[in-house]
């Protein structure tokens, strides 16, 4: 429909959902949606934060295929991927599992494009399941990108807190809602941010020509949706993708939410711009959004996850940080 967007014409169906969180969030607003919180970060492998995130996201597949009442042999194809190098937490995790792995990195875009991927096998009949998941921890995220949290480095106010989240979503042929309708995937797009404490002024652009692609590309508006829903753009990010589609005299910010903005309670607990990292969407959407398709309080959601394709190795040899977004359009219809 238009150069990355394609349409689902058999609309498949997201099975079941699951979702595993660190005590952080589970002290947030949303604690009551979530499958799994942790007592404490390290969910008991004290000898290392990577090894805590493969536990996460093991528990988030685990929460989905029991909601399911799915067993593993059941499932054709893993998507997955975290923000680590080599996607160390998802192939980690998934080595304990005999289940066909497709390794993903889009930052914090990866939820959306696993699920994306997912829904695309499914549809063509090559997948009778795919699990779409990802997950992110705030200590392994910090000591790849920024700086190792013993550090006791001071946050600036554009900074956001990375999500010690994972999420599972399972895509199966079209049976009951939520339903995946269609797709876009995001091309690559440079705001000319070089700080990485500023990931919503990275990822702003990338959210806006997504959105904007498969609203044209779909002849569709933003009234279609019930909510258009962003990765983690957090309140930097959120504020300046309002601005830029009051450039393109649309007002998104009636229909706009983030889930940077949703996860913790933003005051209350210190995470300044909101939240990040690509655990933040996954564990959002798998949580409260699509319970609220099924329950149809919700109709249609497009799901925007963004991420910051940011290398430690560029941005030290001055360069700007590349971002993605990635679009899902799910329905109850």
């Amino acid at each position: 429909m238009g150069k990355g967007t394609i349409k689902l014409d058999n609309a498949p169906s997201i099975l079941s959902y699951g979702s595993a969180v660190g005590p952080k969030e589970g002290e947030g607003p949303l604690a009551d949606y979530f499958d799994y919180i942790g007592e404490e970060a390290a969910f008991g492998e004290n000898d290392s934060w990577e090894k805590a995130e493969v536990v996460l996201q093991k528990s988030a597949f685990r929460s989905a295929l029991e909601k399911g009442q799915l067993a593993e042999t059941d499932i054709s194809f893993i998507f997955a991927g975290d923000l680590l190098n080599q996607c160390t937490c998802s192939s980690y995790g998934i080595r304990d599992f005999d289940i066909p792995f497709i390794g993903l990195f889009g930052a914090c875009s990866t939820m959306a494009e696993s699920l994306a991927l997912a829904s695309i096998f499914v549809e063509s009949g090559l997948a009778n399941n795919a699990a779409a998941m990802t997950s992110s921890h705030f200590c392994t995220a910090e000591r790849q990108f920024r700086f190792p949290v013993n550090y006791g480095g001071q946050r600036t106010p554009t900074s956001q807190w990375t999500a010690t989240a994972a999420g599972c979503a399972i895509v199966a042929p079209r049976e009951s809602p939520p339903y995946i309708k269609a797709v876009t995937f995001g091309k690559v797009t440079d705001m000319g941010v070089k700080d990485v404490n500023n990931m919503g002024g990275a990822m702003s652009g990338a959210a806006h020509e997504t959105i904007s692609t498969h609203l044209a590309n779909t002849q569709q508006s933003i009234h279609d949706f019930d909510m258009i829903l962003t990765g983690d753009l957090g309140s930097v990010g959120t504020g300046l993708l309002i601005d830029l589609f009051k450039r393109d005299d649309i007002d998104i910010a009636n229909v706009h939410a983030d889930c940077g903005m949703m996860l913790y309670k933003k005051h209350e607990q210190d995470v300044h711009a909101g939240a990040s990292g690509c655990g933040c969407s996954a564990s959002v959407l798998c949580s409260l959004i699509l319970g609220r398709i099924i329950e149809k309080k919700l109709k249609n959601v497009l799901f925007v996850a963004t991420g910051a394709l940011m290398s430690p190795t560029m941005i030290q040899q001055g360069e700007s940080i590349p971002a993605v977004a990635h679009a899902v359009h799910i329905s109850c219809e």
